[in-house]
């Protein structure tokens, strides 16, 4: 945990932004994976975390701002409990420890509730992402489960965005830690990628650090050579010279801040010409983004500025072609950059956004495009000082997509369909850094990881 100070601080500014009424923190319950006493690893809700600190399950809590009440609600340990899973902390020293001095039982919490709810008090909750906690704010506000999405808070959730966007001094040093981690399984799995090797023979490296260093991962890698598939969490690929390795993982820290970083690696460790060429039109991309991130700029348009860039790259290849600020402009880059630059980063590796995705990354200045690709961006918004954010833009090549495309002869006049179709079997390309958005620009975040081609081939010798 922080300092009791920083979390009474965050919830005396939630106070002052929402203003009245009363705010229900649900903390997360053990999951069961395939029976009652086989769980997932536990892992807390990231707002309770972020204004309470407790990690362990079982807990509840409630900021009462009209009758100025702090309240965690929860049971402390029985016997049974230490035989199985050992002693802990009676739950009012830990409550004081998150500078909260009300700690009730867990049965006393629908009581409260129920009194609320005869005086016709405004009750404000966050939108729930797991079954149960839907379950468990059905019976606490008399509703029916489908009832409790339209019961969520607009205010609170504006309020926690706000709050947990901009990141406090202790924020940024969790992620550095998680990145110092990440850095030190990147160089454990980067020189493994060669081929007859296995994808899962790589993570199994990178894992390897992850839990020496007694961490988990924040979000399932992506090991891929198939770099064309987002979101591949499968890793039974073998490893061929010629094929890129997409490297998405990162670290997430002991309490709970993730890194996220991508490293896109040629097996065997010597990049080929038509590597190098693609490799290279996306760190040029990433590197421009970067150096144009500073408050005040809005995301959208860093996003657009590396579409422009590596759609120069893909014209000087002989991919693209014809007016690239009307091509940009009208999407034709999709076809290899489909998806948005980057996302906000911190408790949640796409941080809040179980929030929604508008409430995080739009506001009233600028909303999300229906445009194939540029409708994907997560984070368009203007740019504060504290924001930390993924920069990650890539370039794949989509058999299904370029076909679609092709057949309708979508884009013709910016699109070589022809030069393009030589390139159906490389797979992807993307490169990724976390960055921290200063008062006069900005910093990529942890130690260096390399990212250079020469950096690269380096490590395999």
């Amino acid at each position: 945990m922080f300092k009791s100070e920083i979390y009474r601080a965050r919830r005396k500014r939630l106070k002052n932004l929402v203003g009245s009424g009363l705010c229900l923190f649900p903390g997360n319950d053990d999951s069961p994976m395939n029976y009652p006493a086989n769980c997932y690893p536990f892992r807390q809700d990231s707002t309770f975390l972020y204004f309470f600190g407790l990690d362990s399950p079982g807990l509840n809590a409630i900021i009462d701002i009209d009758e100025n009440k702090e309240i965690i609600f929860g049971d402390d340990v029985t016997l049974e409990d230490i035989i199985w899973v050992g002693p802990r902390k009676k739950l009012k020293e830990r409550a004081s420890e998150a500078g909260v001095k009300t700690v009730l039982g867990s049965n006393e919490l629908v009581p409260y509730m129920e009194r609320a709810l005869k005086q016709n008090r405004k009750i404000h909750f966050l939108p729930p992402y797991r079954g149960e906690t839907k379950i468990k704010l059905a019976r606490w506000l008399n509703l029916e489960v489908d009832q409790v999405k339209d019961q969520v808070s607009v205010d609170l959730i504006k309020a926690v965005v706000t709050l947990r966007a901009v990141k406090g001094e202790e924020e940024i040093t969790e992620i550095e830690r998680a990145l110092r981690v990440t850095r030190e399984m990147y160089l454990a799995g980067i020189p493994a990628a060669r081929p007859g090797v296995k994808e899962q023979e790589v993570l199994a490296m990178m894992e390897m650090v992850l839990r020496a260093n007694g961490l988990s991962f924040s979000f399932p890698p992506i090991i891929t050579i198939n770099g064309q598939i987002f979101h591949k969490t499968t890793y039974g690929d073998t490893l061929k010279k010629g094929r890129m390795l997409v490297m998405d993982s990162g670290a997430e820290s002991e309490r709970h801040y993730a890194a996220d970083i991508t490293r896109s690696i040629p097996v065997g460790g010597k990049f080929n010409s038509r590597q190098k060429d693609i490799y290279s039109i996306v760190l040029h991309g990433q590197e421009e983004a970067i150096k144009a991130i500073k408050p005040g700029v809005y995301f959208k348009e860093i996003h657009l500025l590396a579409a422009r860039v590596m759609a120069e790259g893909l014209k000087d290849l002989g991919l693209m072609k014809g007016d690239l600020d009307e091509a940009v402009a009208q999407g034709a880059h999709a076809l290899f950059f489909p998806h948005g630059l980057g996302h906000m980063l911190g408790l949640d590796v796409h941080d809040m956004e179980g929030l929604g995705e508008n409430y995080v990354g739009y506001d009233e200045t600028v909303q999300r495009s229906e445009q194939f690709g540029l409708g994907y961006l997560r984070l368009a918004r203007k740019l504060q000082p504290g924001f930390v954010l993924t920069v990650e833009p890539g370039i794949y090549f989509i058999p299904a997509l370029y076909e679609k495309w092709r057949k309708e002869k979508k884009f013709k006049d910016f699109i070589n369909y022809e030069k393009v179709e030589k390139f159906l079997d490389f797979g992807g390309v993307r490169v990724e850094d976390d960055v921290l958005v200063t008062g006069d620009g900005c910093k990529i975040l942890g130690p260096r990881i390399p990212k250079k081609i020469a950096e690269i081939e380096n490590l395999f010798r």
